[in-house]
């Protein structure tokens, strides 16, 4: 489905899938962040999907942009792409999860549908990525998602850490440093009413860690 769409233009659907999963609009100045590039940059290229055949997007001007269901799948393809080869370059070449991120941005654009099916096949059909993200089925629907974020347990709470929203390097390795990886298990022992600061007992860990707000909205977590 995408073998025809650019490079740049896979990365403009995923940064626009990823910003309107809340199901609001992604605004240009949002996705220009995103992209590392100007605003009246992103505004043409937008004003370009919109108007192509078939549309990948729709925008009207200060309002934003959401993806149509063509640009939605072509969105979940390279999603699914990317997240599998970050599964597959953890579990077959041994790389960390801090590691994978810049090589799947490359290879994403890359692989053929073949080599993704004998990828998925290969290691079973993972239903996530290194991050706990979920990778999108081989039809291009994205499993439902029941986690919530770290800062939203109550004291004395369980959970099982589930996904972490975050690709820098030095943030996954201080949670690697944690215990704070996905599966292991947490339980709030003190919560601040005022700056939200929470200090969690990790299974396996003798001491308690102390997390702010600016990891615990990153980190997410399954009540089981």
């Amino acid at each position: 489905m995408t073998e025809h769409l650019t490079n740049s233009i896979q990365d403009y659907l995923k940064h626009i899938y990823e910003l309107t999963e809340d199901g609001q609009p992604a605004t240009t100045t949002a996705l220009a962040t995103r992209l590392g590039i100007a605003p009246a940059s992103v505004t043409g290229m937008i004003q370009k999907l919109a108007s192509s055949e078939p549309a990948l997007v729709s925008y009207r001007k200060h309002q934003g942009v959401t993806l149509t269901d063509k640009g939605r799948r072509a969105a979940l393809e390279v999603i699914r792409h990317h997240r599998l080869i970050e599964a597959w370059l953890v579990q077959t070449l041994g790389y960390s999860w801090d590691e994978v991120h810049n090589e799947a941005e490359k290879l994403e654009h890359v692989i053929s549908e073949e080599l993704e099916a004998r990828i998925a096949a290969a290691m079973g059909n993972p239903l996530r990525d290194p991050h706990g993200d979920p990778i999108p089925s081989a039809d291009l629907v994205m499993p439902e998602d029941k986690s919530m974020a770290l800062s939203g347990l109550a004291l004395k709470q369980e959970a099982m850490v589930s996904k972490v929203e975050s690709q820098d390097t030095d943030l996954l390795k201080h949670l690697e440093s944690l215990g704070l990886v996905i599966g292991a298990r947490v339980k709030t022992l003190e919560v601040s009413r005022y700056d939200q600061v929470m200090r969690l007992q990790v299974r396996g860990r003798n001491e308690p860690v102390v997390l702010g707000p600016a990891i615990t909205n990153r980190v997410f977590v399954e009540i089981k």
